[in-house]
């Protein structure tokens, strides 16, 4: 609440009364209080749905705008934050926060409920005096704690200042740091709410980000009000998030070192037959084949993923898949593995109305453009009065058409990177890619031809066998050749419990390769394809997943590695922040120093990175 005050005095010749003037003008000043814009969160920690080792992980929101936590006020009394001091002097002194992140097991758990704007909210915690405060003037997210619960849950006053602390992305470069100005310096700050309790190992634990604005006595207990201990107080939920702590097994560092002992590439173990193991090293499996004739045999598949380069380049274009089955005397087998990527093609082309129609108007014109210029230029040499060869056309003439239309390129692009392509056909088989392994691989970039060729084909309108439709599948720009390309396959319990990690690829010469596609192709099978060829792979969690942890015992302080700190639970697991933050200050900093920010960086663990080598391979004949 905002008064204004102005008064006026008229000072002038002959004017001695009632030359001075008054008015008086309040205002208030109002912003979302019971709800939270998308953009406001920007991550949690841990994950939403996460399944790993959280139990001494210490959970917490990341807010995009840094003023959020103290832009109001959890005082009962609605003095504006600047009315309570900051410090004296050299002094520090956290203004607390009116946000607060409480934690509950799965028989605590409180169910949320939605109230529609012009209900009365029933908030008993706030100033019913004012209307504005009674009735919801949007849909409001609530939930009603057992009193004995809530009391045990919250922390004191003392606590809740060093529960939220600000983050600020430094660059490396000072000087860029000096010559930042105010707006640049915010952009670059991000405000984190912490918990002041440590998830229950074994079990699902649920967070909520709740307002305790007006919750809070001055002389600093949170005030549950007269309540009796079986009654239920009401809270308004402004972010909720649900997690795993399943067992120390699945801790980043575990499940990453487990990959890092099953890493190999993308084949599956010889099987003590020569002949065979020759087709088995090249990244092969063998699969059931049905004849045309309605026979039955056993035929060599290998899908896009293969162990090394391929050397082979298969009759292109055909007319059909047959054209590209290819039989092997020395052991009696056919090679299937073009023929399936072409008939794949043409069928996922038939499946998609969009992109065929388009290809077969495309084509059309093609053939339109193709006929029009051999008529008009025998019409010109007729008019001439001679007779000479045409000029065949050559690389560098100008295209006969314009380029393919939007649904086709993108439509060949998307299929470039094997968007939509059945699982079946990437990993024909589950032994080359089990449970916990992570496997290297190269992109055949003929078997992405003969899928392209084959996709391509349904645009084709003349016989197989007339010159028409060999200008058809030969015409400039129908598609581009792909690109060599190569890429990796995980498939971990990592990628379920830890969503969005950085996976960074280097070629030989230690440069970031591009990433072309990322896609969990199921809950725990992660695929990522990158342009060039991977020789290291790094996986690490985002600068987000910094976060502050407590093992109970004794815990050693950053800069003062001979001072250490006993740390006792209670049966809750309630962290006790004051203790630890003035234990830490007495051995780290001034009396009266030691804020926020200081705990926050003796609780911080940082975010790990694991590296993976690609095994050398040779070349595929």
């Amino acid at each position: 609440d905002y008064t204004i005050s102005l008064t006026q005095k008229l000072t002038a010749n002959g004017i001695t009364e009632h030359n001075s003037f008054a008015a008086k003008q309040s205002f208030r000043v109002e912003g979302p209080r019971f709800q939270l814009m998308p953009g406001d969160i920007e991550a949690v920690f841990p994950p939403d749905g996460s399944l790993g080792d959280h139990s001494n992980v210490l959970p917490h929101v990341i807010l995009s705008r840094s003023t959020l936590p103290w832009e109001r006020s959890p005082y009962h009394s609605p003095a504006s934050l600047e009315d309570k001091p900051t410090g004296d002097g050299d002094e520090v002194h956290d203004p607390p926060p009116w946000l607060l992140l409480l934690v509950f097991t799965e028989e605590e758990k409180p169910e949320p409920q939605v109230i529609p704007p012009g209900e009365d909210l029933q908030l008993c915690l706030y100033d019913q005096k004012k209307d504005d405060q009674k009735k919801a003037d949007c849909p409001v997210c609530v939930i009603d704690v057992c009193h004995e619960t809530l009391e045990s849950l919250v922390p004191e006053l003392k606590d809740l200042t060093l529960l939220a602390h600000v983050r600020r992305l430094v660059p490396s470069d000072e000087n860029a740091t000096k010559l930042m100005s105010h707006s640049e310096r915010e952009e670059r700050e991000r405000a984190v709410i912490i918990a002041n309790r440590l998830p229950e190992p074994g079990g699902t634990s649920t967070v909520h980000l709740v307002s305790v604005e007006g919750c809070y006595n001055e002389s600093g207990p949170f005030d549950c009000g007269k309540k009796e201990q079986k009654d239920k107080i009401r809270l308004v939920s402004l972010k909720s998030w649900r997690f795993a702590c399943i067992s120390t097994e699945h801790t980043f560092a575990k499940m990453t070192k487990a990959l890092h002992d099953n890493h190999s590439a993308f084949r599956i173990p010889d099987s003590g037959n020569e002949e065979a193991n020759h087709f088995l090293n090249d990244g092969f499996i063998p699969v059931r084949h049905a004849l045309r004739q309605g026979g039955e045999t056993l035929s060599w598949y290998r899908g896009p993923f293969v162990p090394g380069k391929v050397n082979d380049e298969p009759p292109l274009p055909v007319n059909a898949a047959d054209a590209l089955l290819r039989y092997h005397p020395a052991v009696g087998m056919f090679d299937v593995s073009y023929a399936a990527a072409w008939e794949l093609g043409r069928l996922m082309a038939l499946q998609s109305p969009t992109f065929s129609v388009a290809l077969y108007r495309w084509r059309r014109l093609h053939a339109q453009s193709v006929q029009f210029d051999v008529r008009l230029k025998l019409r010109l040499q007729r008019n001439a009065g001679r007779i000479y060869p045409l000029k065949r056309r050559v690389e560098g003439d100008p295209p006969l058409s314009p380029p393919p239309p939007e649904p086709v390129s993108a439509w060949l692009e998307e299929l470039r990177n094997l968007h939509g392509v059945p699982f079946k056909y990437l990993v024909p088989a589950e032994r080359l890619l089990p449970q916990e392994s992570i496997r290297f691989f190269r992109l055949d970039t003929n078997w992405i031809r003969c899928l392209l060729e084959g996709a391509c084909s349904v645009g084709s309108f003349a016989t197989p066998r007339s010159d028409q439709h060999q200008a058809n599948m030969k015409q400039p720009g129908s598609f581009e050749p792909p690109s060599p390309a190569s890429g990796v396959l995980i498939r971990s319990a990592l990628v379920s419990g830890y969503p969005g990690l950085l996976i960074d690829a280097y070629g030989e010469k230690v440069e970031q390769l591009k990433e072309l596609r990322r896609q969990k192709l199921s809950p725990n099978i992660l695929l990522c394809l990158f342009s060039g060829d991977v020789n290291q792979l790094n996986i690490h969690q985002k600068p987000e997943m910094l976060h502050c942890a407590l093992t109970p015992g004794k815990r050693t302080l950053r800069n003062c590695k001979d001072k250490e700190i006993e740390i006792e639970l209670d049966d809750k697991r309630i962290v006790p922040i004051a203790y630890l933050a003035e234990e830490m200050g007495a051995c780290l900093a001034e009396p009266g120093k030691f804020h926020s920010g200081d705990f926050a960086l003796q609780m911080l663990e940082t975010a790990e990175m694991v590296s993976f080598s690609k095994e050398p391979t040779p070349a595929i004949k």
